[in-house]
C-alpha cells in the first residue's frame, strides 16, 4: 500500500454522497469547520436547486451557513460523482437507509450502491466514511464491495455516525456530546482526527472505536432514547387508570441524575426517520446474531399502539363518535422545527379518524406538503392556525409548534365551535385551561370536562 500523508493543510477536500437530510447537513457544517467539501447526489433538479441557493429541506438556520459557505468556495454541488471525488482526502456516504418492508432491516441499496460508484471513480488514495445508519458489518461489506470493483485502489474505511436532531441539526453537528469514530488503520484515524480537529481543538471529545462498534454507538443510543420514550409513555397509561400527574412523575424521575429529564415527556409515540427504523433495524440485528433484542421488541410494541390510544381518547373528547364532527388537527410533523412527516403519529391519527368519519381540517406551519403526498384529499388543509380552528367542534394539538403554545386560550375558546382540546403533547397546563372556559384532555394527568358537555 502507498502512503497517505495527511495533508499539510489544515483543511481537507471532502467528497459527501448524497444530499438528504444527514449529507446536506454534515456537507454544509465541515464546509463551516473550514474544509473544502463537494456534495454529490444523482437528482440534477435537486442540485439545480441547490446551486441556486433553494433548500429541499426545513431546518433552522441551514439555509444561511449553506449560503455562506458556497459563496467563500467552500461548499459546491454537482451530480459528477467523479469530479466530486477527484482530488478528495475523505470521501463521506450519507445516502438514506430505509427500513425494508419484508424484515424490517436496513434498506443498504443506496450505500451498496454508493460504494460501487465510489470505487468506479476513485483512482487515488483516500478515506471513504459510512455517514449514514447501518448495521454492524456494514463497513466491512462496503470495504469488500469497493476492493472487489476497483483491486488496485488504496483506500481505507471508517465508520461516523451521525448524532443529529431534527430541529437542531445545525447545533448538534457544530457543538457535538461526542464525535464517534470507527476505523481500522492508523492513517484513517489521524485523517478522521484532522477532520474532527476544528472540534477538538474546541474541547469536543472525538471517541475512536474499531468500525463495529461505532456503527453499533448510534443504534444503541437510539434504541435507549426510544426506550425512555416509550416507558415515560406507559408510566402515563397507568397514571390515567390509577391516578397520579405524568408531569410530576418526570420532574421526579428526571432529577435523578442517573436518569435526566430528556425524552421523559410523555406524548403519542416518537415518530420521524431515525428512532422507527433504528429500533427496527436493531431487533433484526439481534435476531441475526441469534441475540434478541427484547427490550427493543417491547419499546417497539408500545409506540405501535400509541396511535390508536390518541385516537380513542379524541373519540371519548368528542363524546363517543367523532363521525360528522369536524377535528381541528394542529400539527402534523412528528416534532415542532422541521417539515418532516415520516412516521409520524399525527399523520396516522388524522387517517384513522378520517376514516372513523370526522371531517379532519389540518393545519402545519412547515410540513402540509409533505402530510399531502400521504394523506391526499382524505382532510382538509387549512390555510392557517385560525382557519383549522373556526368553529371546529374540537381541538387536537399533536405537535407542540410554538404557535400554537403561546396563543392565548382565550383564542381557542373564542374560535372552536365546542370549547374542548385534546392535547398530545401536555403543552397547558389543566387549571389554567379549566379557568379559561374550556374542556381538556392530556396525557397522563386529570382532564378538565368541556363546559358545554357537562350535564345540567
Amino acid at each position: 500500500m502507498h502512503d497517505m500523508p495527511l495533508p499539510e493543510r489544515s483543511a481537507l477536500k471532502l467528497a459527501v454522497i448524497g444530499t438528504g437530510y444527514v449529507g446536506l447537513v454534515s456537507g454544509a457544517c465541515l464546509a463551516e469547520a473550514g474544509h473544502h467539501v463537494i456534495c454529490v447526489d444523482q437528482v440534477p433538479a435537486k442540485i439545480e436547486k441547490l446551486r441556486a441557493g433553494l433548500i429541499p429541506i426545513y431546518e433552522p438556520g441551514l439555509d444561511e451557513v449553506v449560503h455562506r459557505n458556497a459563496a467563500a468556495g467552500r461548499l459546491g454541488f454537482t451530480t459528477n460523482i467523479a469530479e466530486a471525488v477527484s482530488g478528495a482526502d475523505i470521501v463521506m456516504i450519507a445516502v438514506g437507509t430505509p427500513t425494508r418492508k419484508l424484515d424490517g432491516n436496513a434498506d443498504l441499496q443506496y450505500v451498496f450502491a454508493a460504494s460501487r460508484d465510489i470505487a468506479r471513480a476513485l483512482s487515488h488514495p483516500a478515506v471513504i466514511v459510512t455517514k449514514s445508519t447501518v448495521p454492524a458489518g456494514t463497513g466491512m461489506e462496503i470495504k469488500r464491495i469497493i476492493a472487489r470493483e476497483n483491486p488496485t485502489l488504496d483506500f481505507d474505511i471508517a465508520s461516523n455516525p451521525e448524532f443529529l436532531r431534527e430541529g437542531n441539526a445545525l447545533s448538534d453537528f457544530m457543538k457535538p456530546d461526542r464525535i464517534v469514530v470507527g476505523t481500522e488503520t492508523e492513517r484513517a484515524r489521524a485523517m478522521m482526527e484532522a477532520l474532527y480537529r476544528p472540534f477538538t481543538a474546541q474541547g469536543f471529545e472525538l471517541i475512536s472505536t474499531d468500525i463495529v462498534s461505532a456503527e453499533l454507538i448510534k443504534y444503541a443510543a437510539n434504541t435507549f432514547l426510544a426506550t425512555k420514550v416509550s416507558f415515560i409513555n406507559e408510566m402515563a397509561d397507568i397514571c390515567e387508570k390509577v391516578g397520579g400527574n405524568i408531569s410530576d412523575i418526570s420532574r421526579g424521575m428526571g432529577s435523578d441524575k442517573r436518569i435526566g429529564r430528556a425524552f421523559l415527556q410523555p406524548g403519542p409515540g416518537y415518530g420521524g426517520s431515525c428512532f422507527p427504523k433504528d429500533t427496527l433495524a436493531m431487533v433484526h440485528i439481534g435476531e441475526k446474531a441469534l441475540s434478541p433484542a427484547t427490550i427493543v421488541e417491547a419499546v417497539i410494541a408500545v409506540n405501535r399502539a400509541r396511535p390508536h390510544r390518541m385516537v380513542a381518547k379524541v373519540v371519548a373528547a368528542a363524546g363517543g363518535d367523532v363521525r360528522g364532527k369536524t377535528v381541528a388537527l394542529l400539527g402534523l410533523t412528528f416534532k415542532p422545527e422541521t417539515d418532516d412527516v415520516r412516521d409520524s403519529v399525527a399523520v396516522l391519527v388524522a387517517e384513522q379518524l378520517a376514516g372513523q368519519g370526522a371531517l379532519v381540517r389540518a393545519y402545519d406551519p412547515q410540513g402540509m406538503d409533505h402530510a399531502r403526498e400521504l394523506l391526499g384529499e382524505a382532510v382538509d388543509y387549512a390555510p392557517s392556525m385560525d382557519a383549522a380552528l373556526d368553529r371546529a367542534d374540537l381541538c387536537v394539538l399533536a405537535t407542540e409548534w410554538r404557535e400554537f403554545a403561546e396563543r392565548p386560550l382565550a383564542d381557542y375558546k373564542r374560535l372552536l365551535r365546542t370549547p374542548m382540546i385534546v392535547d398530545f403533547r401536555n403543552v397547558f397546563v389543566p387549571a389554567e385551561v379549566a379557568k379559561a372556559g374550556l374542556g381538556y384532555l392530556s396525557i397522563g394527568r386529570a382532564g378538565v370536562p368541556a363546559p358545554e358537555l357537562l350535564p345540567a
